[in-house]
């Protein structure tokens, strides 16, 4: 099996380092990491003259490794383009973060597996429920060979569907199990404060090691901010939502697609008189 690895936390980041390890068992790996972090970055590419730098890292422990100085989605496009064609697998993750509820939506980790998706190749995304760089990765390497056996062996035969595999931070022996769910509904709200880098620095995390600066130089009149934000979950969630059954301790597994078209609305619409003949 070929397959093609990235992530949104950068190449550095422990995750990525530790499914690229898990995944040697299933075939050959090949990564290709964004140079610096990019969350948020959902299925956004770099278009235009925008410079990207690559660097092929060379191999270490039987894995090819490179770096594109990019989005997640262009890091799976230059994969898919360049280093691996028509991989039988593309992976993403491990994510310093839950994935779960509308994170989903901005995830630069499914993004890339929504690239991976369009171009007819299986992906399958994987989160940890931390944002700390150290995190502990024991749990998801003793469980997620398993559930990756059983997706490899069962996808569907539909172009389209992608993976979301988000694991609870807590010991192993306190994960209750594993739940297929579906994504949860909620939004942020508060989410710009005054810019305060020392805000993340109990995880490690500076403006530094995310590519950025500390001190920024501002045009007059400019105000600096950053985004925060506090979660409100919908009412019109049940127990068995993603991020629900995540914190109550279980491994999550949600089926997402790439199609994103309300087929019951365009039906409402068509009884509505929507489609129209202007010239017989």
């Amino acid at each position: 099996m070929r397959i093609l690895i990235t992530n949104d936390d950068g190449y550095n980041a422990k995750g990525i380092r530790t499914v690229a390890r898990i995944m040697k068992s299933f075939g050959d790996v090949n990564v290709v990491g964004p140079k610096r972090h990019q969350s948020g970055m959902a299925l956004a590419v770099d278009l235009g003259l925008k410079q990207l730098a690559y660097k092929d890292l060379g191999e270490t422990d039987g894995i090819h490794w490179s770096y594109l100085d990019a989005t997640p989605a262009s890091c799976a496009k230059y994969g898919i383009n360049f280093m691996v064609p028509r991989p039988d697998l593309l992976v993403s993750g491990i994510n310093h973060g839950s994935n779960a509820t509308a994170g989903a939506l901005y995830s630069g980790t499914l993004g890339a597996c929504q690239e991976a998706v369009i171009n007819g190749i299986p992906a399958i995304g994987v989160s940890l429920d931390t944002v700390n760089p150290d995190a502990d990765f024991s749990a998801v390497e003793a469980l997620l060979p398993d559930i990756l056996r059983k997706l490899i062996a069962s996808f569907p035969g539909r172009k389209g569907t992608y993976y979301n595999i988000n694991f609870p931070d807590i010991p192993l022996e306190e994960i209750k199990g594993v739940r297929v769910t579906h994504m949860g509904e909620g939004h942020w709200i508060k989410e710009f404060s005054e810019w305060n880098p020392g805000l993340y620095s109990k995880f490690g995390i500076t403006p530094e090691s995310l590519g950025q600066k500390s001190d920024i130089s501002l045009e007059e009149g400019e105000e600096l901010y950053m985004m925060v934000g506090e979660y409100v979950d919908s009412p019109e969630n049940t127990p068995g939502a993603d991020h629900h059954m995540l914190k109550a301790g279980y491994v999550t597994i949600t089926c997402h697609t790439i199609q994103t078209t309300d087929y019951q609305e365009i039906a409402r619409l068509k009884e509505c008189g929507f489609d129209i003949d202007f010239h017989k």
